[in-house]
């Protein structure tokens, strides 16, 4: 059985591989908030209990084991994340955390439980996908707001960001799950999208377009 600290590592190293195949001990110790050399020293536990390959130099690798193993805390945290905006009425800005912590129960039928009683959400309250209890995603297509063409539009899935600042700063402007956009100008100069949203025209930043997620419609 993994300490929390362990499993974080496997979550961290887990993300981090969904972007890069080549995940390296830097950038999980960025992610962690601590020096490469306690990185190394926790890949080598990992590796010792078979749940990471490690080659110095090379990168750190989930086995099989690994991957599952990360999967299943990404489960819980993203079904806990629905369960507290839901039925306890926190604001999707506020759920990373608490899940964070909730994320390390370790009893099998709590989980299974709360995945019934949620009705077997297939996304989270930012849009990311909870996998079932055999570790399959449900697919899902979309493309980043700022690849949308002028005259294109779609319905907001998911934000690839999840700060608190940002969520807040996306709730402000009305831009949440589920809202329809469409794509009226983009700013050479700077590369600020205006989009309309429930018939209102504003201006967001390339930075902000770039981490919400459309499922697109095309042209209307």
């Amino acid at each position: 059985m993994q300490s929390f600290t362990e499993e974080n590592y496997l979550k961290v190293i887990y993300h981090l591989a969904e972007q890069t195949s080549n995940v390296q001990t830097n950038a999980i110790a960025e992610q962690i908030q601590t020096k490469p050399a306690s990185v190394t020293d926790m890949i080598k536990k990992l590796a010792d209990k078979g749940l990471v390959d490690y080659v110095k130099y090379q990168g750190v690798t989930l086995t099989e084991k690994g991957k599952q193993t990360a999967i299943d805390i990404v489960r819980k945290h993203r079904l806990w994340e629905v369960f507290l905006v839901d039925k306890l009425n926190f604001k999707w800005d506020e759920v990373h955390d608490v899940a964070e912590e909730l994320e390390h129960i370790k009893s099998i039928a709590l989980i299974e439980r709360l995945d019934e009683f949620l009705g077997f959400p297939k996304s989270d309250p930012h849009g990311d996908p909870i996998p079932d209890k055999n570790g399959r995603f449900a697919k899902t297509q979309f493309i980043k707001l700022i690849e949308l063409k002028i005259g294109e539009g779609g319905t907001i899935t998911g934000v690839s960001q999840h700060s608190s600042a940002f969520l807040k700063h996306l709730e402000k402007l009305g831009l949440t799950l589920g809202k329809q956009i469409q794509v009226n100008d983009v700013t050479d100069f700077d590369g600020s999208v205006e989009i309309v949203v429930n018939e209102r025209q504003i201006n967001i930043s390339r930075e902000v377009a770039k981490h919400i997620l459309i499922s697109s419609n095309g042209k209307n």
